[in-house]
């Protein structure tokens, strides 16, 4: 049985490992489009929003509601990737581990 110093040690290096993956994700990218492509969005692995491309043709002040809610799609289509690419990561670390909030 591991002693509780050893326990410790690696929950902090399993920690550390942690951050630093959190940090290579801010910097990778999902992109998700609605209605064909003619919106497009890319998030990164905080789940922000990084762009949102709109082509002119769907642009139609008679049918704002469309627009709208193709944006909707498309920007929740893209923060659920994100969150998908985020869990795998951080499961490949943890081996599926599930960790409390925080770590």
């Amino acid at each position: 049985m591991k002693s509780m110093g050893n326990m410790l040690r690696e929950a902090q290096k399993l920690q550390a490992r942690m951050m630093k993956l959190q940090e290579e994700l801010a910097s990778r990218t999902v992109e998700a489009s609605s209605g064909g492509g003619m919106v497009r969005v890319v998030a990164n692995g905080r789940q922000e929003i990084i762009s949102l491309a709109i082509e002119p043709e769907v642009v139609d002040p008679k049918d704002v509601e469309l627009l709208q809610d193709l944006v909707l799609a498309a920007v929740n289509d893209a923060l659920g990737r994100s969150r998908e690419m985020v869990a795998a990561e951080m499961g490949k670390l943890t081996g599926g581990l599930t960790l409390p909030a925080g770590m």
